[in-house]
């Protein structure tokens, strides 16, 4: 059996990792960041105190087994939102009655695998009493609408768990039979901000996403607390720069994280968005010096194929140079390339008349030692998109050629 861990977001690897679990030689380890505060894992955020479950329960869901005689109703439930009319108080009525048992669907699906609905029925239950003790010292009220089910399930998870992200991730996994392992970076509960260059902040993971601008940004933090954006806006951009960087919070990676890096034999950096989904994992302390001291496995760097919203004007080394500067950040010690990366994958592929594409900046790449591997490994069916299967090849057959004698 081969160890592979891949390093990515919630969909950033929604082509590579169904192509990873195809191959039944490979046992894959998924480690996603939790400090996404969009939508309703916003109001779980604020209502719980906890990171946020939502890239963690997307890439979940793509390691649903589909010879699970219960398949389809799992893959409904971890796509299921409440509509943005729902009613609050009927919301409230059927997930109280689900977890004392008085009825068997959840969000419209029905829960049929005994142990499964057990386990659901004490999330719930967790979930809603706990709701409800908070709105006691909140003058708000939870907002169910858009808000995905599986994000109240993990609420409760995390409470069940004594407020451990990670026991709870485990768990779910384990309770849905999941084909892999997905593994929060971090347990710590902080908030993600970025600063652009131009002193433009962007205060919560969402802003970072959604607002779109030319200007780059500079870095981003994590911070134990949000900014009161009215008082943060008085402060010049020098300022601005001093108080996050005496604040920046250098969370630590978990046990399980690090004991999946010093194991693998692949650790693969996915293609993804950039300051919201890879590099604040690659802030994590110990993350980099796992992965620099596992001396065998084979590290190899995807680009992105197309720019997006936070690097519209990245290059294909920009990538691997933001990737190695965060991974720096993290540890008081400093990583040359060569120990974090051997390999570079980056896509010749241009099939898409509109798409934006990531340049290969040839010349650039001179300040990179690390060997570069150019091919089309762009979908011929999404354009714009890596294909998972030309990665997945490409990957094993640079493994087999380090490693002959490896039998998987």
């Amino acid at each position: 059996m081969l160890n592979l861990v891949v390093i990515n977001g919630g969909r950033g690897a929604a082509t590579l990792i169904p192509a990873l679990l195809a191959d039944p030689t490979i046992q894959v380890t998924s480690i996603v960041n939790a400090y996404d505060d969009g939508k309703s894992t916003g109001e779980i955020r604020r209502f719980f105190g906890m990171l946020g479950p939502s890239d963690l329960r997307k890439v979940q869901e793509l390691m649903l087994p589909p010879d699970d005689p219960y398949f389809t109703a799992n893959r409904e439930l971890f796509r299921h939102r409440y509509p943005l009319d729902c009613n609050r108080d009927e919301v409230l009525r059927e997930l109280r009655e689900f977890a004392e048992g008085s009825r068997a669907d959840l969000a419209g699906q029905m829960i049929s695998a005994p142990d499964v609905r057990k386990a659901l029925q004490a999330f719930v239950g967790q979930f809603v009493d706990g709701l409800a003790i908070i709105e006691k010292v909140t003058p708000h009220q939870f907002s169910f609408a858009d808000c995905a089910i599986m994000n109240c399930i993990y609420a409760g998870a995390f409470l069940h768990f004594r407020r451990n992200i990670e026991s709870a991730t485990r768990f779910i996994s384990r309770m849905f039979k999941l084909r892999g392992t997905v593994l929060p970076n971090s347990i710590e509960a902080k908030h993600l901000v970025a600063l652009r260059e131009d002193g433009q902040m962007l205060y919560c993971e969402a802003e970072i996403v959604e607002l779109r601008s030319n200007a780059r940004i500079e870095r981003i933090y994590l911070l134990d607390n949000p900014l009161d954006r009215d008082q943060f806006e008085r402060l010049t951009t020098d300022e601005k720069r001093a108080y996050l960087n005496r604040h920046h919070c250098f969370v630590g990676t978990t046990d399980g994280v690090r004991g999946a890096l010093q194991q693998a034999d692949v650790v693969v950096y996915s293609a993804g968005t950039q300051h919201s989904s890879l590099y604040p994992t690659y802030l994590t302390v110990g993350l980099a010096q796992a992965i620099a001291d596992n001396r065998t496995a084979l590290k190899v760097f995807v680009t992105n194929i197309g720019a997006d919203y936070e690097t519209p004007s990245y290059r294909a080394s920009d990538y691997v140079q933001g990737a190695h500067r965060y991974l720096n950040l993290a540890d008081e010690r400093s990583y040359a390339m060569p120990e974090l990366f051997d390999l570079v994958l980056i896509s010749t592929g241009r099939r898409k008349a509109d798409e934006t594409y990531v340049d290969f900046d040839e010349a650039s790449f001179a300040e990179v030692p690390v060997e570069l591997v150019l091919g089309d490994f762009e979908s011929a069916e999404a354009p714009g998109r890596h294909d998972g299967e030309k990665l997945v090849a490409t990957i094993l057959e640079r493994f087999q050629q380090a490693n002959p004698g490896f039998a998987r």
